[in-house]
């Protein structure tokens, strides 16, 4: 997610973070950690079934031998399954009506924060305490915001350390940097976030010039692969230490482009290769055990020209799934509101991401859950190869849930 809005709040020192009232909190909200932060593989069983009507397996010594997320996959209609494929925004400030709509009807599982809010954490507990009232007692939410720092960190106010810029963030310590990112992870846990689209793994080069997206925002950690690598996955392992999900983007890179994706079509990467260099931070966090990775909408004309990489089977599925053995959750980048697909049908776009390889599609227009869910629904009853692409993402995202304690 790149739709930035500038804080009001000046930045404040980074030694903040480690202030009195930090302490209080990261101590309070260990506490009552659910769960450890254990990396976990969310690879879909070979047992997935077909069909799509619910059924309830009687209760025998096997039928509870099978894992949790598969019983309650088992249980599923083809519907709530398509459900589990979607993040919809839902703003900062209080539950809206497309939101409710879009969990209560069209069974969405998931829930990005979007916008800026100084309402501070506990403000921000009532409202996600209000969405996962909106789920079902057995299948909470994911809820996710953009807690980056510097021009993006989207939840702050009272409770919420202002965080620094990540360029910043690359000259400190990366051991160091943990402890602060178990700090901010923190926050958000006791705020009810349990996903972060965080941290940024682009890495840009020095002296590149205009890099839209990244690199005129401050939010790279560094101009090496080196460096982006050790700050990246410090947050990454910060995040996880908190029960916070951490979300390495945007796969594979978006700080050799010359324009943004939000607002922008035609963004083009001439530059990355299958096997670049700067895929590097990308690898050694699938190698740490994130949960989540975030694909670019960008073109990678080295790579598949003319199809964006959301789009992209050979890079959603050959060079992350395949080349660096990711196992976990693949997300989009906006596909709601963004420039750059602007030119595909809003259920198409969902289609072409799940037919890629990709598990959740990320719009910031929860209007959108119906058509989008209906298209996709639609093309798992005509086709069953896409069918069982829909019914592997979703069995991958109940995994997921399942690893941060979000079934029942």
């Amino acid at each position: 997610m790149r739709r930035l809005f500038l804080a009001t709040v000046p930045l404040l020192l980074l030694t903040a973070c480690t202030s009195s009232a930090t302490t209080q909190l990261t101590s309070s909200s260990r506490a009552t950690r659910p769960h450890t932060s254990r990396a976990h593989s969310t690879h879909p069983t070979s047992t997935t079934p077909s069909s799509s009507s619910p059924s309830t397996p009687p209760t025998t010594e096997s039928t509870l031998t099978v894992p949790l997320a598969q019983r309650i996959f088992n249980r599923m209609s083809l519907r709530q399954r398509v459900g589990q494929l979607l993040m919809v925004d839902c703003p900062t400030i209080g539950v809206a009506g497309a939101t409710i709509d879009a969990i209560t009807q069209a069974h969405v599982g998931s829930v990005i924060l979007d916008g800026t809010s100084t309402a501070g954490l506990q403000a921000t507990s009532n409202v996600t305490g209000q969405l996962q009232r909106l789920a079902p007692s057995n299948v909470r939410l994911f809820i996710s915001t953009d807690q980056e720092g510097g021009l993006v960190q989207r939840l702050q106010g009272q409770g919420f350390t202002r965080i620094v810029s990540a360029l910043q963030q690359g000259t400190i310590a990366p051991r160091q940097l943990r402890g602060f990112a178990r700090g901010w992870g923190d926050q958000l846990h006791a705020a009810g976030v349990n996903v972060n689209l965080a941290p940024v793994l682009d890495t840009v080069p020095a002296n590149f010039g205009s890099n839209p997206p990244i690199g005129d925002l401050d939010r790279e950690f560094g101009h090496t692969p080196a460096v982006v690598t050790a700050h990246g996955v410090a947050v990454l392992r910060g995040m996880l230490a908190a029960g916070v999900d951490p979300t390495v983007k945007h796969f594979p890179g978006l700080g050799r482009v010359r324009g943004n994706t939000d607002t922008t079509r035609g963004v083009t990467d001439s530059v990355t290769t299958r096997n670049d260099p700067y895929l590097a931070p990308f690898r050694a966090a699938v190698n740490a055990g994130t949960p989540f990775v975030m694909m670019s909408t960008a073109i990678y004309s080295r790579i598949d020209p003319g199809v964006p990489a959301a789009f992209s089977h050979t890079i959603v599925t050959g060079m992350l799934r395949g080349d660096l053995g990711f196992q976990g959750v693949v997300i989009s980048d906006d596909l709601g509101g963004a420039a750059q697909v602007s030119g595909t049908t809003v259920g198409q776009r969902a289609v072409r991401f799940i037919a890629a390889g990709g598990d959740m599609v990320l719009t910031v227009d929860a209007t959108q859950a119906g058509r989008m869910t209906a298209a996709l629904i639609a093309k798992a009853r005509a086709n069953p190869a896409f069918k069982a692409l829909v019914n592997a993402a979703a069995l991958r995202v109940l995994k997921a849930k399942r690893a941060r304690g979000l079934l029942r």
